[in-house]
């Protein structure tokens, strides 16, 4: 039921190099990162779902649409956060959009955005 972007980036070395190892690994579910996080970090929330459904028997997979965003202190690490992740997921996951680039009016942050889809085998 749920898409697996943690376990699968928490244990690349290219996002753990940027995002540090698990367990303090700054990639956090919800779109929300905790108060005061070291920088860099990332998000992932999920946009929707669709499981699969079968006229005869259960399922056997679920489909997951995610957004990702990168945030730290310079657009080249934001970029490199995303390219991490993308790296990382690929072979299990589709990229279907890059979102943009932006910079937060509040904290600075730059914030690299892409969006994710996922099927997931139950």
């Amino acid at each position: 039921m749920f898409p697996p972007i943690f376990a699968v980036c928490s244990t690349d070395p290219g996002v753990i190099a940027l995002l540090g190892a698990n367990p303090d690994t700054r990639l956090y579910s919800f779109g929300e990162a905790p108060e005061d996080t070291i920088k860099p970090y990332a998000v992932w929330q999920l946009i929707s779902g669709d499981p699969e459904n079968y006229l005869a028997g259960r399922p056997d997979a679920d489909g997951f649409s995610l957004q990702v965003d990168a945030y730290a202190t310079t657009g080249t690490a934001a970029r490199n956060i995303a390219k991490a992740i993308r790296d990382a997921i690929e072979l299990k996951a589709y990229v279907t959009s890059w979102n943009g680039e932006s910079r937060d009016t509040e904290t600075k942050l730059y914030r690299y955005s892409f969006d994710v889809d996922w099927i997931v085998l139950r």
